[in-house]
């Protein structure tokens, strides 16, 4: 019998509050008699409180004398008070001023939601039925921040009082992404972490940093067990949604072992690799339910119910017999082993859904469908804004969201789902924000059809980024100016001219390929096939807010990079409260654990 050898099985909470020994074993409890249990209630008190003119907070404490976990006001020992300094009276001009401003009474009303949160808490393990993983790939602070702001202009507001999906979530912190061997990380590394609860190398993928990167010799023994793979063990749907390639590090990290994450397919990989038996990630994917029970003897799984994205060139044959009818290459596949991993997905599952375009998603039927295998376009999908010029057309980020969602929560035992938004990295890499920010907007519409599609009382949904980029908000640019335009400085009409004389925009980057002026071009791809400019433009008579403006860099360089500063993470539904402070990236990844009780029911299952 093969039980689950992993680090950390479980995380220890500690709450705010305190509890008395129960008396149990004879001995007089810390802060209550014996067989007893003192509590602590903690109440949100509003302004002109006669204990608490400005607001703050009352802590009862007492006896639970008739044992039902709550302290009720007859059980109230004694009772404090921790207020809220600055105002010492309770009314007059200056009380006045402060609870009629706007701003004031939001901040009260947000205090409010915070204490209902706080009494909502449930630690106990496993109330998690479903876990929704989000990873916006590249989204630092900087992006949720410019995203958030462009989607309210969009709407016709100043922009910055507007709230993205996720930022509404009650429960966020930070993540620190650097790799075990990298102070600014890659992909790989950090959605293994992600996924699996222990950091790794840069470049390797679902293996510890044992791990010699593009040694394949190295991986045996070091392959970590992920989220997805505990909830394939444990009896849930599971599902992979990206924009980039379904290869590509962060969706490959959820079901992959590899010394490399750039061995998408066969044709890249190194012949002694090849010889030595490691596999490439394209037929790990489809082998997947194989691979699993080969390693848990006795096990059976049903293998990943829901898969969509791009890549299709590395599940097909380097043969134009094997082209798709939407190819953009001469020859699409680049398989050099003669495999078409999509005719063996489709006998290894005769009643699932291979689906290449938005006519044949829109098709499937969600109540019925056993599992879908979605590849939507040769390399990494379009871009939002360029989605439009799809060939054959692609389903939407939040299209293949709430489709997901729809076939894996016919399985009673729940499911475990990742959905990446590949492309926010990508058109940062290319130095375009218009590109990345858009990505990010539908990424929030994605999240918020999770939300709509789920029970939040049994649906955990976790949003964070992977790692960040060199992407800026500077200036001193007034409420309102649009954020994809020239710094207007507050007063003014005219933009803010920098001390060589020329305006310049309130986005930018610290390294890139710099800028670009390709008009109404919504593929920020584009941009590669331009020179790299590292010199200050004259954007006086440019629309720097064009879908094709490519903002200016500082440092030349082929392809802008990632930073390595923490990034979000933003939580709602049961184990949310876990979601707080600065954190390692690899606690996520423990949060689940805890919420879903994943290993707990996977023993179950392998015992």
């Amino acid at each position: 019998m093969k039980k689950l050898n992993l680090i950390s099985l479980s995380v220890v909470v500690a709450l705010a509050g305190c509890t008395g020994d129960d008396g149990d074993n004879g001995i007089d409890g810390a802060n209550g008699s014996n067989g007893l249990t003192s509590l602590v209630k903690q109440t949100f008190v509003p302004v002109g409180n006669e204990n608490c003119l400005n607001s703050g907070v009352r802590i009862d404490s007492g006896i639970d004398a008739n044992s039902n976990g709550t302290l009720e006001s007859d059980e109230v020992a004694s009772s404090e008070y921790v207020c809220s300094p600055t105002l010492t009276q309770a009314s007059g001009a200056g009380v006045n001023a402060t609870v009629t401003n706007a701003w004031f009474d939001a901040g009260q009303k947000e205090m409010a939601k915070a204490v209902t949160n706080s009494d909502a808490i449930v630690n106990a393990a496993g109330k998690a039925k479903n876990v929704i993983l989000f990873v916006g790939d590249g989204m630092g602070i900087s992006t949720v921040t410019a995203a958030r702001i462009l989607a309210g202009q969009q709407l016709g507001g100043s922009g910055e009082e507007y709230q993205l999906s996720f930022d509404k979530f009650p429960y966020s912190g930070f993540s620190k992404t650097y790799n075990v061997d990298a102070q600014t990380p890659d992909s790989a590394g950090t959605m293994t972490a992600i996924v699996s609860g222990v950091k790794t190398d840069i470049g390797v993928l679902g293996v510890a940093e044992a791990v010699e990167r593009g040694n394949c010799a190295s991986v045996a023994g070091n392959e970590m067990l992920s989220a997805l793979e505990l909830a394939e063990l444990a009896g849930k749907s599971t599902g992979v949604i990206s924009t980039a390639r379904i290869t590509h590090a962060t969706p490959a990290a959820t079901y992959a072992k590899s010394a490399d994450r750039n061995w998408e397919d066969i044709s890249d990989m190194p012949a002694e690799a090849v010889t030595q038996g490691c596999e490439d990630i394209a037929s790990q994917l489809v082998n997947f339910e194989a691979n699993l029970e080969a390693r848990f003897a006795g096990v059976d799984v049903d293998g990943i119910e829901v898969v969509m994205g791009g890549g299709r060139r590395h599940f097909l044959p380097k043969d134009a017999a094997f082209n798709s009818a939407d190819a953009s290459s001469s020859v699409e596949g680049d398989r050099t082993d003669g495999r078409d991993l999509t005719a063996e997905w489709q006998a290894s599952y005769p009643m699932g859904n291979y689906v290449i375009d938005k006519a044949s998603f829109n098709a499937i039927n969600a109540d019925n469908a056993e599992r879908v295998f979605g590849l939507f376009n040769e390399s990494h999908m379009h871009y939002e804004a360029d989605r439009h010029n799809d060939l054959a057309g692609e389903p939407s980020l939040s299209e293949m969201t709430a489709k997901a969602i729809d076939v894996l929560d016919n399985n009673e035992q729940g499911f475990f789902l990742t959905v990446e938004s590949g492309r926010i990295d990508h058109g940062h890499h290319a130095g375009s924000a218009y590109n990345a920010l858009t990505d990010t907007v539908e990424f929030a519409k994605a999240v918020q059809a999770a939300v709509d599609s789920t029970n939040p009382e049994e649906t955990l949904i976790i949003v964070t980024a992977d790692h960040s980029h060199v992407f800026t908000i500077a200036g001193y640019p007034k409420r309102g100016n649009p954020i994809l335009g020239k710094v207007v400085g507050v007063g003014s009409t005219e933009p803010t001219l920098a001390k060589d004389n020329l305006p310049y925009t309130t986005l930018g980057y610290t390294n890139g390929r710099g800028f670009k002026n390709l008009g109404a071009e919504t593929d920020a791809d584009v941009g590669y096939d331009h020179e790299i400019v590292s010199t200050r433009q004259d954007l006086s008579a440019i629309d720097t807010t064009a879908p094709g403006f490519h903002q200016e860099a500082l440092v030349p360089r082929s392809s802008e990079t990632h930073a390595g500063e923490d990034v979000g993470v933003y939580a709602m539904g049961p184990g949310s409260h876990l979601v707080t402070g600065t954190n390692e990236q690899s606690l996520i990844f423990h949060i689940i654990n805890h919420a879903a009780a994943l290993t707990t029911k996977a023993e179950a299952r392998l015992n």
